[in-house]
């Protein structure tokens, strides 16, 4: 077995440098200037596919003022090494891992005056992830980055001096504004979870909140029996979570709570277990915070799509409203008992809006979507034909995309519409 790692809030593995850096071809000057250690932070963004990192931001503003005109998209090259954080069982692989040169697409200064590199990403980009697939776990991990900074050329000040930096040396955390935004919890119980916590005034209801619950998937769940549990995959994976943290969503919603607990194993694994476990978490947030008891509303994608409708099953009166994406109700694998019995289906008072795509290959949308719609009383349902966002085609069971893009419509009215105006029955 390997060792147990603990919650890693940090990516970095280590503090990879570029040292003693020989410029050929670059003229001496009296007037230049070597530095020591310049810091760098890793920038990243979670794009419909998952996380990657987009910049990196270098700290040379306490060199002095650069000036911009000499910076090209030449002066530094970045270099990215990205590994598993745990030891790898016999016959286990991980994907997305890469050792590999980042392509430096412009290089500009913040507002701090700080150099920015910014690095080529987009949907599909093999390297840059922040994720690695542990194939025989079925889970996603934080992968150990390794970045290296080199610069080829000197840089210039207002002042006209030449800087030459001699060691570049990685901050140990990630920036990721749309992440960091989440506060880091643990329940009495022991499950971890994130929250947003709205800003300003937005309610009109005595300043109280609704509060949304994002139940992850399959792959965002710990790795266990590894003991890797970070607290981190739920938001960084996909946009699910972080959709409904959006201004726009705030506003629509006019200010709400975002809850993201995550499974110690999957859902499916044991939703009567986690079903008291969950609840748990939702009280202890309402109880410290200004939350709306009749506006909360339970949202899940595959196994988090499954845990969003059993949860609504143990707890009828809880949820204002459900949104179960490419969710499970069947056995799984197939030959056993349902997940959720017709019968329960067929008692769920919650409205619901269930959301799936016809080219779905990992969970079947008409034995379980459609199926459950069928059953669930007054329930409306968005079926897909493939999951295609900004022209990029992604995996026929990503439609969560949609969800956290507000797409799902009926009538003229979108699904983070028709939530926000669900109150508890």
């Amino acid at each position: 077995m390997a060792t147990p790692l603990s919650r890693r809030t940090v990516l970095a593995a280590g503090t990879g440098a570029a040292a003693g850096l020989a410029l050929p071809g670059v003229a001496a000057h009296a007037d230049d200037r070597a530095t020591g250690s310049v810091r760098f932070t890793l920038n990243a963004r979670v794009l419909d596919g998952g996380e990657q990192v987009t910049s990196v931001t270098l700290g040379t503003s306490r060199l002095g003022p650069v000036d911009p005109a000499g910076l090209t998209a030449g002066t530094f090259s970045v270099h990215a090494r990205a590994t598993s954080p745990i030891p790898l069982a016999p016959g286990d692989v991980i994907h997305g891992e890469y050792d590999l040169d980042r392509t430096v697409t412009a290089v500009r200064l913040d507002h701090r005056g700080d150099i920015v590199l910014e690095l080529e990403h987009a949907e599909g980009l093999t390297g840059g992830g922040t994720l690695g697939y542990l194939a025989g776990r079925g889970r996603n991990v934080m992968l150990d980055l390794a970045y290296t900074i080199t610069q080829h050329t000197p840089i210039a000040l207002r002042d006209h001096r030449l800087v030459t930096i001699g060691n570049f040396v990685q901050n140990r955390r990630l920036s990721d504004p749309e992440v960091d935004a989440f506060s880091s919890h643990v329940s009495r119980s022991g499950m971890k979870y994130r929250l947003y916590s709205p800003a300003g005034r937005h309610s009109s209801r005595r300043d109280r909140r609704p509060l949304v619950v994002w139940l992850h998937g399959g792959g965002e769940g710990a790795s266990l029996p590894d003991g890797y549990y970070d607290n981190e995959t739920t938001l960084r994976a996909n946009r699910g979570a972080l959709g409904f943290a959006t201004p726009r969503a705030q506003r629509i919603f006019d200010g709400a709570y975002v809850l993201a607990p995550q499974s110690t194993s999957a859902w499916m694994q044991d939703g009567p277990r986690f079903a008291p476990l969950i609840h748990e978490i939702i009280g202890d947030v309402v109880r410290g915070n200004r939350v709306d008891r009749d506006r909360i509303h339970v949202v899940g994608c595959s196994n988090g799509g499954y845990m969003s409708m059993k949860m609504t099953t143990v707890y009828p009166t809880l949820f204002a409203s459900s949104v179960p994406i490419c969710g499970v109700v069947t056995s799984f694998p197939p030959g056993g008992a349902p997940l959720i019995p017709d019968s329960e289906l067929a008692g769920i008072s919650t409205p619901s809006w269930l959301v799936t795509s016809r080219d779905d290959t990992t969970v079947d949308p008409q034995a379980n979507t459609v199926h459950a719609h069928g059953l669930i009383p007054g329930s409306l349902m968005t079926l897909y034909d493939d999951v295609t966002w900004n022209g990029h085609r992604f995996p026929g069971h990503w439609s969560w995309i949609y969800v956290a893009r507000n797409d799902p419509s009926t009538n003229g009215t979108r699904i983070w519409q028709w939530m926000a105006a669900q109150h508890r029955r």
